[in-house]
């Protein structure tokens, strides 16, 4: 996808469902490895990971850019642009916009190691090892017990 495109694509994202126009820069960076996008407030740039839209999709790639809308109109209009600030869930809300991106299928198979609670069952799949010893279950606080 090329420049104008893409910048042209947000543009009309952000008059949809903001009102507002996006006159700032757009790019794609396929140096992100563990998120869909960012937005970067120093310069007023949205920067999105192409390989979401290879992998995943247009509409999952929406969504990625109405996040990163959220950040960059909140940022402009001086309010809390932040994932911690009420303002910024409250858009998120408005907009149906998703908190997190899915996980790229092509980065699944680096996930070697699988635990799973012994009271709820909950599984965790991870790179990294887990001291099963040290951490407990997020959801109920149960013993972990490795699977794989």
């Amino acid at each position: 996808m090329n420049q104008a495109v893409l910048k042209e694509w947000v543009n009309e994202i952000s008059e949809h469902w903001f009102g507002k126009p996006y006159p700032d820069e757009v790019a794609m960076n396929a140096r992100l490895r563990t998120t869909g996008g960012r937005y970067i407030p120093k310069y007023r740039r949205i920067e999105l990971n192409p390989k979401y839209l290879e992998e995943h999709g247009e509409e999952e790639f929406v969504g990625i850019i109405k996040h990163e809308l959220c950040h960059y109109h909140l940022h402009v209009e001086g309010k809390g642009y932040q994932h911690r600030d009420r303002e910024f869930k409250e858009l998120m809300r408005q907009t149906d916009s998703p908190r997190h991106c899915k996980p790229l299928p092509s980065k699944a198979k680096d996930r070697k190691h699988e635990y799973q609670c012994e009271s709820c069952s909950m599984s965790y799949k991870r790179v990294r090892r887990v001291d099963v010893k040290r951490y407990r279950c997020g959801k109920c606080k149960g013993k972990l017990k490795k699977i794989h």
